[in-house]
């Protein structure tokens, strides 16, 4: 799997590709990391990368002549590196984007990689975007200062999802949204002291019970589901995931509610 990327700022990378439980894919070569900066492929003394807008406004635009180059670079260095992929993804990271979220990064993690693209500024030339990008990711509605951040969050899930990354190799088939977890939220985790500033672990996690623990487990992930993001338990169950017992605990719960009521108080 390989990632190129084409950003203004390459060394906001280095920490990330140096350092946590993702550094031994990136260290061994299982996943491939190329940096591009598009200031190696502008022109003129200044390498200017960007122009103000046409038609006024504020902040400045990146130019289209030397994003071009950097990607046409890009291109044929992998091109070279792997002759067998047939297509390309080009992703920019844009608030016009698909949201991200783990059933994507799933499917990302399946593929060879892609270039990314990170912009900066207002934006990037129009033109540019229309005859080269291919897919377009948002993170959520809100704006960043560039799309590097965006960048390393991507290459962050979809690393850890590649055989071997991990310690335990089924521990993220345990993450919240997982499919094993029927897409719901994970449920809360504990290790020792048994017992800190007066707060003890859930006697069920300390019975020794394997049935008794995945059932503490799976009312935890539920109830939580319910409180914190009830459509995703919604969801579960139009996908028929919820079982009887599942139903029979969420009526156990409290009510919680409504949009109307909080605004309210």
């Amino acid at each position: 799997m390989r990632f190129d990327i084409l950003t203004l700022f390459p060394q906001m990378f280095a920490p990330f590709l140096e350092n946590g439980v993702t550094r031994r894919a990136f260290a061994s070569g299982q996943v491939e990391v190329h940096l591009w900066n598009p200031r190696d492929f502008a022109e003129g003394n200044y390498r200017r990368v960007d122009d103000r807008p046409f038609g006024g406004g504020p902040g400045m635009v990146m130019l289209a002549d030397p994003l071009q180059r950097c990607l046409d670079a890009a291109q044929q260095s992998r091109a070279q590196a792997l002759p067998e992929e047939a297509v390309v993804p080009v992703v920019l990271f844009s608030p016009i984007g698909h949201t991200l979220h783990h059933g994507a990064v799933a499917q990302w993690a399946q593929g060879s990689g892609a270039i990314l693209l990170c912009g900066r500024y207002e934006g990037i030339d129009q033109r540019f975007i229309d005859a080269n990008v291919t897919h377009q990711i948002s993170l959520g509605d809100f704006v960043l200062s560039g799309g590097e951040l965006a960048a390393l969050v991507l290459l962050d899930a979809i690393t850890r999802l590649q055989p071997g990354v991990l310690n335990d190799a089924g521990s993220f088939q345990q993450d919240s949204f997982n499919p094993a977890l029927d897409g719901l939220l994970d449920c809360p985790h504990y290790t020792r002291p048994e017992v800190w500033q007066g707060h003890s672990v859930p006697a069920p996690l300390l019975s020794g019970h394997h049935a008794h623990i995945e059932r503490w487990r799976r009312e935890q992930s539920l109830r939580l589901t319910a409180q914190q993001r009830p459509q995703l338990l919604q969801q579960a169950r139009r996908q028929g995931r919820l079982t009887a017992q599942d139903e029979a605990f969420l009526r156990t719960l409290p009510t919680a509610p409504d949009d109307a009521d909080i605004a309210g108080h």
